[in-house]
């Protein structure tokens, strides 16, 4: 069961929304999304379908900019301070990651996920802590099942367990729902495996969006799906019904034989 700090129903809720960078140039058009707080969703679609995109819309990095008039919700509120937004809701992204990599390599795992507090790369000397927050560390740390590389580096560490950290960075908050873009990019047979099973294990937490390309990494506990296609959502709904071979050949643009076992998707075979 989903464990929830807020009893709001309504984690996103969209309608009629285009976004342009430029005149005449829509990067993302006519979008109409509701996601619950009861519900994991997973948003597949090609590479340049608009799921990047729809992601910066979520966390309030872009906002609509056109004439159409439209709703734009996220957890019931018009408008969100970006910093405020983002404990309410957990953003993974493969540039956090990289940003990690280059611009944090020398802190812990335990200083990565403290490091949440202050939304910040690093820990400094001006950054102040209570022994409540040092014993949440611990218990996040334990959570992902990394507590015995609480002082291990990240330029130390293998692919997954740094996105264990990070994830941790965000899950110091308790939000209501992850954003997670591309979770198992860079990651191995073996690991991606284990990866998953933690998702799962966290969409006890939380709500899961899952935003993907990789039909393997819909995972069982998956209630809805939203496919993107030609920057806008073509099809969304509950995931027995938009999982199909004829939706997933139409959004990829290629002949897709889509099968399942196990509770699992898999992609049986591709043609012309």
């Amino acid at each position: 069961m989903i464990k929830h700090k807020s009893s709001l129903k309504n984690i996103i809720d969209f309608e009629n929304i285009h976004i342009n960078y430029e005149v005449g140039s829509p990067v993302l058009e006519n979008i109409n999304l509701k996601i619950n707080t009861d519900e994991h969703w997973a948003i597949l679609g090609a590479n340049g379908s608009g799921k990047s995109t729809l992601i910066k819309l979520i966390s309030n990095d872009l906002y609509p900019n056109t004439k159409y008039p439209f709703k734009k919700k996220v957890f019931g509120k018009d408008i969100w301070n970006i910093f405020e937004i983002k404990k309410n809701l957990g953003i993974i992204t493969n540039d956090l990651h990289t940003y990690f990599e280059t611009q944090g390599k020398f802190s812990t795992a335990y200083e990565v996920v403290l490091s949440g507090y202050y939304s910040s790369i690093g820990i400094f000397k001006y950054h102040d802590f209570t022994k409540e927050q040092h014993e949440k560390v611990l218990e996040v740390l334990e959570f992902l099942e990394i507590l015995e590389i609480k002082d291990k580096k990240v330029h130390q560490m293998s692919t997954g367990q740094l996105r264990r950290c990070i994830i941790g960075r965000a899950l110091i908050h308790d939000p209501k729902a992850f954003i997670l873009d591309e979770p198992t990019v860079g990651l191995d047979i073996k690991a991606q495996n284990s990866f998953l099973k933690f998702i799962q294990k966290l969409s006890t937490r939380a709500s899961i969006i899952l935003v993907t390309h990789h039909i393997e990494e819909i995972f069982q506990e998956i209630t809805h799906v939203a496919l993107m296609h030609d920057k806008t959502i073509f099809k969304q709904g509950e995931k027995e019904k938009i999982l199909t071979s004829e939706n997933l050949s139409e959004i990829f643009e290629i002949n897709i034989d889509l099968q399942k076992e196990n509770n699992r998707y898999y992609i049986k075979s591709i043609g012309q």
